[in-house]
């Protein structure tokens, strides 16, 4: 029972304050952010060719990610990093594509660039590969130079295996692709942040089961769910925020950092079934619209708009139906991931994993 007390209640006790912290926190700074926003006219742009239920948004405050990454970043530096110095990679990635993403939001408001909303896409992407190969690199080379992961990978019902240095491409690409799915599902109000909540549930309690706990990315899992939470606060139709580039490419990279550390990547597919979904729609309603123009000269859809939110909403559903009804699918689709993390073979005792504390086992008299 005392080991039980130390390892399990302690460890899963800090995380729940931190969740309860984040909470509190953004919702203080959230209320500061919308008022300063609304101050300086910090207004989301819509676009005119997206569903004209859309244009009364028009004007509301933006990048409200700040709220997100300022809170998080200030309570894992007090209480998640020192002698956790593995936390610093999730935090670089959460500051460096929330930097990448403000920079963007800020150029969309002012104007800066005369011909599209912020970067170039071409641009925004290649400055993205760069910062998410730099942190796949982080993730596998050894120590001191990196985390050592060495490219394992939690595979269900067979366990662990190393793909080697096919790792690093492939976190590059997990990164990347991850963050512009959040950001593609950042249409609504509420379904983003619902769904970020859901997805770092569902990775704190896949790394409270893992073997050995890792509780350091556990405790960052939960801190993230209390913010998102949060957020939602402001978010909740009528929107008062939105979340901007600033927060959902950051969001939305750290999320796959999660997966990476926790060697749980297999899974992003399931837990952020709705992200996946959102970008794919995307992507096939673009190319299926270029090929067809060019074999029969005139573009056709697969869907009446993409991502698929909007597809939806011109079918007749409300935002709040869309938001509600993907939110539950996220949510149980949060739970088969679960299920399937619980199935992984347990690693040998000599295994140790990035992230992960001894466990010291201490006998009482009597016992």
């Amino acid at each position: 029972m005392d080991v039980l007390r130390a390892v399990l209640v302690q460890d899963m006790a800090r995380a729940l304050l931190l969740a309860a912290a984040a909470f509190v926190l953004t919702l203080f700074v959230g209320g500061w952010w919308v008022k300063f926003a609304r101050r300086h006219k910090l207004g989301k742009q819509i676009r005119i060719d997206g569903p004209q239920s859309h244009m009364t948004k028009m004007g509301t405050p933006t990048m409200g990610g700040v709220m997100i990454v300022s809170t998080v970043v200030l309570l894992t530096v007090l209480f998640n990093l020192v002698d956790r110095w593995s936390m610093l990679l999730p935090l670089a990635v959460l500051v460096s594509f929330a930097v990448l993403g403000g920079i963007d939001d800020w150029m969309t408001l002012t104007k800066s660039h005369s011909k599209t909303y912020g970067f170039t896409v071409r641009y925004k992407f290649l400055l993205m590969l760069a910062v998410a190969f730099i942190a796949s690199l982080a993730l596998y080379l050894p120590k001191p130079f990196g985390l050592e992961h060495d490219g394992l990978v939690q595979i269900p019902f067979l366990g662990e295996r190393n793909i080697g240095v096919w790792f690093i491409p492939i976190a590059t690409l997990i990164i990347v692709f991850i963050s512009n799915a959040v950001n593609i599902t950042d249409g609504l109000d509420s379904l983003a942040g619902w769904n970020l909540t859901m997805a770092f549930a569902a990775y704190g309690v896949m790394t409270f089961l893992a073997e050995p706990r890792l509780t350091n990315l556990m405790a960052f899992s939960f801190t993230l769910v209390g913010a998102c939470a949060a957020f939602l606060w402001y978010n909740a139709h009528p929107a008062q925020v939105f979340m901007g580039d600033l927060g959902s490419l950051a969001l939305g990279a750290v999320l796959a950092i999660v997966a990476l550390q926790s060697q749980q990547w297999l899974l992003l597919p399931v837990v952020g079934v709705i992200f996946i979904v959102e970008a794919l729609s995307s992507m096939l309603q673009t190319g299926y619209f270029k090929w067809t123009k060019h074999r029969y000269g005139e573009g056709r859809r697969i869907f009446k708009m993409a991502p698929l939110h909007h597809h939806f909403e011109l079918l007749g559903w409300s935002q709040v139906q869309v938001t509600q009804r993907f939110v539950l699918i996220g949510t149980v689709a949060a739970m088969v991931a679960i299920s399937l993390a619980i199935t992984f073979a347990r690693p040998s005792p000599d295994t140790q994993r990035a992230d992960s504390e001894p466990i010291v086992v201490v006998e009482t008299p009597g016992q």
